[in-house]
């Protein structure tokens, strides 16, 4: 499975930094982290473009939004799982938006929006969260004791 992440904002040599590398070298996956620039302050239309640049190839796109369904790792592990063979080239693509969120052009690109609850979370501390979900997903679908229940 190859697995995309497209995230605005670039993260700077932090703790989240050091924990993205971890989650992306325990994966078994191909999983890559692109950064946008987007001009500090940068509205969701504004950004819009620049992330529709990085989608120009057919790919299944999943949203992180406030808006969206939140799943628990089990449920997320089967949609993952779905998603794979509903997606072209077995492709899945993440979206991390700015601090803005979407426009609702990316919005109604995506096939999913997914939520990480309803509090606000900080965007370097989400692409860990995402990590570490896809991370626990790959562990669950293999058989892995890394989930615990």
């Amino acid at each position: 499975m190859k697995i995309r992440i497209i995230a605005v904002g670039r993260q700077k040599s932090s703790p989240t930094l050091d924990l993205c590398a971890e989650y992306l070298k325990r994966m078994n996956w191909a999983v890559s982290l692109t950064e946008i620039d987007a001009p500090k302050g940068s509205t969701a239309a504004q950004e819009a473009p620049l992330i529709l640049k990085h989608l120009a190839k057919p790919t299944f796109i999943v949203a992180l939004d406030e808006r969206g369904e939140t799943l628990t790792s089990p449920d997320f592990a089967k949609k993952m799982s779905n998603w794979q063979n509903q997606a072209p080239s077995n492709e899945i693509t993440f979206l991390i938006g700015g601090a803005d969120g979407f426009s609702d052009e990316i919005r109604k690109k995506a096939k999913f929006l997914m939520s990480f609850g309803k509090q606000t979370w900080p965007h370097m501390l989400v692409r860990v969260m995402l990590l570490e979900q896809i991370y626990r997903a790959q562990q669950i679908l293999a058989g892995h004791p890394y989930h615990r229940r």
